[in-house]
């Protein structure tokens, strides 16, 4: 009979393989993900998100202190407008969706960090993330109006901005902007490879921003590219991104790997909305135990060296972590 090897012995109650967990997953890595829009007393469900919501700035304050009561350090934002235009004027507007949110939860909530997408697409008409020229996204002609839209956050109170948009150059004329305003001290945290993914429907629904027209795949990401994707990551740094994102995260774990081996800067990952949807559609016939692959799917993401969690888990992942989870 083979004696029980070292690992097997260590491996023999909760508490010995607590201790010797070689990746740990704390409520620090978390950033809960928040939909904003018009109204008073607003909380409309998301089908194809369960226990997600549309919330107007009010209840967005109480889901906000909830999350922070949690231990959660920090929101990101995502605005969903009255109107829409060509441009996505209303991504900037002082009066914003957003910017009424940032302003409301800094008010309140002071120490919550909040970190505001910067995009056009939930903003235009046509649903794309740039300005639309021959039918095609004129990726220079977008750079200002960006530019204006992460300078009105920062002008609200926002701690982080966060480009999604993948417009080439956007980066540095958005530090540009920040620094000119005044705003040095706000951080950048780009989706510096985000890829053309099947993944973002859930979220496309709730935000209400699917392309009218075409596609994404002209300014995101090839999926079977990895070398792209560093050199994209290496061009925001460049630029002056202070955290680089990789997005989806589950289907593109070996590019979080080798985004953080090689640049070794905080690397955020975004759980998207499809990698959600269908974690609870599993589980909600039975197929899945949704705790353990919560835990597991959220573990696997720091394993893969993500710093910053961007996770619609982010409630149920700080429970299980209060009560000693992984």
């Amino acid at each position: 009979m083979f004696p029980a090897t070292r690992m097997r012995r260590l491996r023999r109650s909760q508490t010995l393989r607590r201790l010797v967990r070689e990746t740990r997953l704390s409520v620090d890595n978390l950033v809960y993900p928040l939909f904003v829009c018009p109204g008073r007393g607003v909380r409309d469900p998301i089908d194809s998100m369960p226990g997600n919501f549309r919330m107007s700035v009010d209840r967005l304050v109480e889901e906000c202190r909830e999350a922070l009561d949690l231990g959660i350090p920090g929101v990101i934002l995502f605005g969903i407008p009255e109107a829409k235009d060509a441009t996505g004027s209303t991504s900037w507007a002082e009066k914003g969706i957003v910017q009424q949110a940032v302003r409301a939860i800094k008010e309140r909530l002071p120490d919550l960090l909040v970190i505001t997408d910067v995009c056009l697409c939930e903003y235009t008409s046509h649903g794309h993330c740039g300005v639309i020229r021959d039918g095609a996204v004129d990726n220079d002609a977008t750079l200002p109006l960006l530019a204006r839209q992460a300078l009105s956050h920062a002008q609200a109170g926002a701690d982080l901005v966060a480009p999604s948009d993948m417009m080439d150059g956007r980066v540095a004329r958005i530090r540009e902007a920040l620094d000119g305003g005044g705003f040095q001290e706000v951080a950048i945290m780009s989706y510096a490879a985000k890829y053309a993914s099947a993944f973002y429907g859930p979220f496309r629904e709730a935000a209400g921003s699917a392309p009218e027209f075409g596609d994404r795949r002209g300014y995101q990401m090839d999926p079977p590219n990895v070398a792209e994707a560093l050199r994209e990551v290496r061009l925001d740094i460049e630029e002056g991104a202070d955290i680089v994102m990789v997005k989806p995260a589950l289907a593109y774990l070996d590019v979080i790997y080798r985004v953080k081996t090689t640049f070794g800067l905080p690397v955020a990952a975004y759980n998207v909305s499809g990698e959600f949807a269908c974690i609870k559609a599993a589980a909600e016939r039975g197929w899945l135990d949704e705790q353990r692959i919560v835990e597991e799917v959220l573990l696997s993401i720091r394993r893969a060296g993500a710093d910053i969690i961007l996770t619609y888990f982010a409630k149920q992942a700080a429970r299980l972590l209060g009560r000693g989870g992984p």
